[in-house]
């Protein structure tokens, strides 16, 4: 039997692409199955969000405050979250989420590439086969 791999997704949108890599959680498992998916993205701060269309329940561990980079899942909002700066509510350089967040994985590259993200683009979210 293998052991479980963590997954690997990418991220698309106008202006460019990252992939990130996801640990394995029930919520990366929920949103790996609905892959793949079209939505629009919302920019709030430093952080770019966009609606996922899986609902998933907060998990132990959900954190408010996350390193530039992390891939979030906003459970309040059906949302990935993929902070790169501070938002609205940071209290100085720090990634504030809105609220309580799964961490799921961490993007690779530069989460700085997410400033290309403008309000209203089409975002796609794939599985990068393994």
């Amino acid at each position: 039997m293998q052991k479980p791999t963590s997954l690997q997704i990418r991220i698309s949108w106008p202006a460019g692409h990252l992939t990130a890599s996801l640990d394995d959680t029930p919520t990366s498992r929920a949103l790996a199955e609905a892959l793949p998916l079209v939505s629009t993205a919302r920019t709030w701060g430093e952080e770019v969000y966009f609606d996922t269309g899986v609902s998933v329940s907060r998990e132990t561990g959900a954190r408010e405050v996350v390193e530039p980079g992390t891939v979030a899942f906003w459970t309040d909002g059906d949302a990935l979250a993929l902070p790169y700066g501070p938002t609205p509510i940071s209290q100085g350089d720090e990634c504030r989420l809105a609220g309580p967040c799964n961490v799921l994985g961490r993007l690779d590259g530069d989460p700085g590439l997410l400033a290309t993200v403008r309000d209203g683009d089409p975002v796609r979210v794939e599985l990068v086969d393994a």
